[in-house]
């Protein structure tokens, strides 16, 4: 591993975090590539962890990968002779868009690979072949998600917000293999869960170049249809960061507050907050993007300014008082709005 590791340093910055596992890590350019040693793993505890590793550098490529997790993760490539390895029919899995499994035992010994299955399917839009879901339905029932740290779960679902264009596909398998015994918040009806799927999938056509926004619509569009204990015990699950929870409920609770025309509430909730990510998870919702015009302040600082007023510590209040007035409908457009701030100014 060493040796691997200092010839790596001549090219970029290497992490050796995979150290444990003969993996290192080398980014180059705009690249993050994998250099993994050829190993045996041995299962000796519980989790995704729980494997006794044994770099073995003169195994055959068919042992080697026989530790795969899927099909189109053993191919590999003969540099020397200059052809494809394919032990376990990958290629051919590509083509027939089907997931499918290496081995059943080593499968079955890392609970990860449950929604390494998920997200997958997903990214590359691939059936899951019988044998897959039902070991994963085993895995289910023997609660080996339980095995899992929210760290690694998130993670996956990360991969499965990020990567793929229709995350249905891999919500719908997880669904399929019972996983929402484990993730119960997300049970519910077949309507209201055809109705969740078709509003992510219309958000990943349209997602931001910010990942944090994405993944932060993406959670907040699965569960809207659930109330907000059942939305924070899901999270918890996941994730333990309360800035994150913060920006997902008032998403929620905008888009309930415009369907229930009540602008009050809508005012103290969305006085802060992205109106672009929010844009996004309306049009994903259906909900008319006209909404928004409540939302952006129709007077900012620039408007005070040509009143004459100086910048000034009262800026912040004009600017609030202001906005209040515009949720409470004193105004309707721009014209009107610098008449009500000129008269609100002189008093």
């Amino acid at each position: 591993y060493e040796k691997l590791e200092d010839i790596l340093k001549e090219f970029g910055k290497v992490n050796s975090v995979g150290k444990s596992f003969g993996v290192c890590k080398l980014s180059l350019d705009d690249l993050d590539l994998d250099f993994s040693l050829p190993r045996i793993d041995s299962k000796i505890s519980v989790g995704h962890r729980g494997f006794n590793i044994k770099i073995e550098s003169d195994i055959d490529f068919i042992t080697a990968t026989s530790r795969r997790d899927f099909t189109i993760n053993s191919i590999g490539y003969d540099i020397k002779n200059q052809k494809i390895l394919d032990p376990y029919n990958g290629v051919q899995d590509l083509k027939n868009k089907t997931l499918k499994i290496v081995d059943k035992k080593t499968f079955a010994e890392d609970p990860l690979r449950l929604l390494r299955a998920m997200q997958f399917c997903a990214r590359f839009e691939l059936r899951c072949d019988k044998t897959l879901i039902s070991i994963c339905q085993e895995m289910i029932i023997n609660n080996m998600l339980n095995e899992l740290s929210k760290e690694r779960i998130y993670e996956e679902f990360k991969k499965l917000f990020l990567k793929a264009q229709r995350q249905s596909i891999g919500l719908n398998f997880l669904n399929k293999i019972n996983g929402l015994d484990y993730f119960n918040e997300l049970q519910m009806n077949s309507k209201l869960w055809t109705k969740t799927l078709n509003s992510i999938d219309n958000f990943s056509a349209n997602k931001t170049d910010n990942n944090k926004t994405n993944i932060t619509i993406s959670l907040a569009l699965l569960c809207y249809e659930i109330n907000k204990d059942k939305t924070k015990s899901f999270l918890d699950k996941l994730i333990g960061r309360e800035n994150l929870f913060k920006n997902i409920y008032s998403f929620q609770h905008i888009a309930r507050y415009i369907q229930n025309r009540d602008d009050k509430l809508l005012y103290t909730i969305a006085k802060d907050i992205d109106t672009k990510g929010l844009a996004l998870f309306l049009q994903a919702l259906n909900i008319c993007n006209k909404t928004m015009n409540k939302i952006k302040p129709i007077i900012h600082g620039k408007d005070i300014l040509t009143c004459g007023i100086q910048p000034s510590k009262e800026f912040s209040d004009i600017l609030n008082y202001t906005y209040k007035a515009q949720i409470d409908k004193k105004f309707k457009n721009k014209k009107e709005a610098l008449t009500w701030l000129k008269n609100y100014l002189r008093s």
